[in-house]
Formats: structure tokens, sequence, C-alpha cells
């Protein structure tokens, strides 16, 4: 069985492009904290409100020096539509293939994602997950761990 990262583990290596095409690796994000969220799909309700609860929380993650990024196996294009539509302030992650999820333990047996949150701090050792995650109140958790690193 694959290792499931959890609290005080570094977190896995990995290389994805985000809905520009811009390649990001794990060591891109070390130096500063940041939230890191998988979940199932674009423009879902579940998935939208999580979004919008991300967006309308931006300036505490702004106050905190946090960053938030988004993953999902949506492709570029429906990753950009989703941040237009909704006005998203932070990037998507493309993980098509959910290769960065199963490195996160956000993939279950039918091969669907298991909404999962990350909160890692600036040299990149998880701090605090949530997995399962329960939308509701959701952001304010996240914050709070953040308050907490």
């Amino acid at each position: 069985m694959t290792h499931i990262p959890d609290v005080g583990d570094s977190i896995p290596d990995f290389v994805i492009k985000d809905y520009e095409g811009i390649e990001l690796e794990s060591e891109d994000l070390i130096g500063s904290p940041f939230v890191l969220y998988f979940y199932p799909k674009d423009d879902t309700p579940g998935c939208t409100k999580e979004a919008c609860a991300f967006r309308d929380s931006m300036e505490m993650f702004d106050d905190l020096e946090a960053t938030v990024i988004g993953v999902s196996p949506d492709n570029a294009e429906s990753h950009a539509t989703f941040i237009q539509k909704h006005e998203l302030n932070f990037t998507l992650l493309c993980d098509q293939n959910m290769a960065m999820a199963r490195k996160f333990g956000a993939v279950n047996e039918k091969g669907g994602i298991i909404r999962s949150t990350f909160v890692v701090d600036s040299s990149g050792t998880i701090r605090w997950v949530e997995r399962p995650v329960s939308v509701e109140g959701h952001v304010e958790r996240v914050i709070q761990a953040m308050k907490e690193l």
C-alpha cells in the first residue's frame, strides 16, 4: 500500500501544469505557506461552493501570506471557464491522470477524487489535513489551521 501523506510529512514531489499551461513543481511552493485542495469536478454544486468560499476569503489568505491552489482532473479549458465564470482569484492545476491526487491519497477505491485539503507550511511540511472534506465551514477551518502555523 502506498503511503498516504499526513500531518508532519513533507509534501510528495510532483510536476503538474496549471490551467494556463505553466508547469509547477513541488519545490516551487517551498518558502511560503499554502493550501492545496483536491476537488472532483469544475462547476458542480459542492465544488463551486468550495471554490467560491476560497475566493471570498482570499483577503484573509493574503494577510497570512498563503497561496491557495485547487486541483482536479479537469482539463485546462474547463478550469479556465470555471475561473472566469466564478471570478476565482487563485490557480487551478490540471491533474487529468490523477497522478498528483494519488500521491496525496485523494483517490478512492473506485478511482474518484476524495475531496481533500492540505495546509502546508513554508518548509513543505503538511500541518493540517481534512479528508474527506465537508464543504460547509471548510474554508473557516482552513483559515484557523493557517493561523496556527
